[in-house]
């Protein structure tokens, strides 16, 4: 058995996806309220979505059942050390990651979060399910807190905060991804400038959609 399959990690994934399916209708409601144009604009500016994140803050935003296995999934076979998170939220993903992690024998996980209330919660999320050794949960805004002190050797990256931010956020840990490193981008089809970016063959990256809502890269270039 995986870390990510037995107590306590296995516990805290099903009340978090539980959370996750049940939000309640006043979570919901400041985004039920907005046009589809309005909400587009905000899932897409770079400057609202200290506004974003404050409508969601009650709700986890989780990846996917599926996104959280393949997480762990490509962090085990890449052998992962070093992880950087952009958007962690409850920690359902950084809960994905950080059990590949102590499957491959320990490494660090570098997460941001935007939003305090989040921060706290992913924080008691992560020492609940034995985790809490391996991550480092960053409080602001990512463009700051992933400026500085990043791990000088990155295996992988996980892109699920503010889409408009993905190219910005990627320009910051690129200097320190290995070569055969890998980039996941969850609804990387919000944000236009990213996938030309590492869809670019001149970018130093090889990069495709997976399944309906992840853009997966592995960056080859050289510096």
């Amino acid at each position: 058995m995986t870390t990510l399959h037995q107590a306590p990690v296995s516990t805290v994934l099903d009340r978090l996806f539980a959370l996750d399916e049940t939000a309640s209708p006043a979570a919901t409601q400041a985004f039920d309220t907005l046009s589809g144009e309005e909400r587009a604009a905000l899932m897409t500016s770079k400057t609202a979505y200290p506004d974003l994140y404050r409508r969601a803050k009650d709700l986890p935003l989780a990846v996917s059942r599926e996104t959280g296995t393949l997480l762990y999934m490509l962090a085990r076979a890449s052998r992962a050390a070093t992880i950087v998170e952009y958007g962690t939220s409850f920690g359902i993903s950084t809960l994905h990651l950080a059990s590949a992690l102590r499957d491959n024998g320990g490494g660090r996980l570098v997460g941001s979060e935007f939003e305090p209330s989040k921060v706290a919660k992913a924080r008691e999320n992560i020492a609940a399910a034995g985790l809490a050794d391996l991550v480092e949960i960053r409080e602001g805004d990512a463009l700051q807190t992933l400026a500085r002190d990043l791990p000088l050797s990155i295996d992988l990256v996980l892109l699920d905060g503010a889409k408009g931010l993905y190219p910005e956020i990627l320009a910051l840990v690129e200097p320190y991804l290995r070569r055969g490193a890998i980039i996941v981008a969850d609804n990387a089809d919000w944000s236009p400038d990213y996938l030309a970016r590492v869809r670019s063959p001149a970018a130093g990256y090889v990069s495709l959609p997976f399944g309906s809502d992840v853009e997966l890269s592995t960056w080859i270039g050289s510096r």
